[in-house]
């Protein structure tokens, strides 16, 4: 079970997840997110899937994605997926940002979601996919699942002396062994378990967009009962930063904003509203 803060929530406590796009200036970012870090507490959690899919395809294993009933794409990952997965993720990847963090002056602290049981949940096993209108294929020797559980005393640990927890995927699976987990949804869980009341999602888009083509369509505000609609507007992977979002509202988060981690200042901005924000209560603005 997920440790929960008060239902007021945390003001001192901002989750931010980095998406693992090629275009986002990771230098930049990381001395934005120094600057939060000299304010208040700070968890960061990353992505790599282009550089995953890179090494995927230099060592002659690429990528195989699905696509569910639900419109969800997802990563199939066999054995050689996962062995290269641990290599990039909770290798060299986290390396790089906390490099990167540290150079900055921040104390950050790289993990993966195994490291003191951190981030916990079952192992699906089987993927479906939609194969046509209406059938289902399934694909077993699965090594993906969910996070469930948050190690929520480690991280208030790091926290409390001052450190950066820097997380990234894999997490630990009920069969005790690593496992692939959405790295949004692993966010929303972590921004659950520590009672935070903002969640950032910092990736190569400006939010939600009406047409992908234009950024000017970004929908600018998005409140808990409209998520459904949301839903239908998402295309791709944007569809699962709306599904986390969603989790995480639910879970007692009264705010999460899709941002573009491309311009300057980009954790500063999303925390003042450039995106779009999902809110728990409050008045829609206008789409713009």
């Amino acid at each position: 079970m997920i440790a929960r803060e008060s239902a007021r929530g945390d003001d001192s406590v901002l989750v931010v997840k980095i998406g693992g796009g090629a275009e986002i200036d990771q230098e930049t970012v990381c001395r934005d997110l120094a600057n939060q870090w000299s304010k208040r507490s700070v968890v960061v959690l990353h992505g790599a899937s282009k550089e995953l899919d890179r090494i995927s395809t230099a060592l002659n294993h690429p990528p195989v994605r699905l696509t569910s009933s639900s419109g969800i794409e997802s990563r199939f990952t066999d054995d050689a997926t996962m062995t290269i997965f641990n290599m990039v993720y909770a290798g060299s990847a986290n390396i790089s940002w906390v490099e990167s963090l540290q150079r900055c002056g921040v104390a950050a602290v790289g993990l993966s979601g195994v490291d003191g049981g951190l981030l916990r949940g079952p192992e699906k096993g089987v993927l479906r996919s939609r194969l046509g209108e209406d059938r289902v294929q399934l694909h077993r020797g699965d090594r993906s699942g969910r996070v469930t559980a948050v190690n929520v005393e480690l991280l208030r640990l790091l926290l409390g002396a001052r450190y950066l927890p820097t997380i990234s995927p894999p997490a630990l699976s009920d069969l005790g062994r690593s496992m692939n987990v959405d790295a949004d949804r692993a966010a929303a869980q972590i921004a659950i378990a520590l009672g935070a009341t903002t969640l950032v999602f910092l990736s190569d888009v400006p939010g939600l967009l009406l047409d992908p083509d234009q950024p000017r369509s970004l929908v600018a505000d998005v409140r808990r009962h409209q998520i459904p609609r949301a839903m239908e507007m998402a295309r791709g992977r944007m569809r699962t930063k709306v599904l986390a979002a969603k989790e995480a509202l639910q879970g007692g988060v009264r705010r999460v904003v899709l941002a573009d981690g491309r311009i300057p200042r980009p954790v500063e901005m999303a925390c003042l509203g450039q995106g779009t924000v999902f809110r728990r209560n409050g008045v829609s603005r206008s789409t713009g």
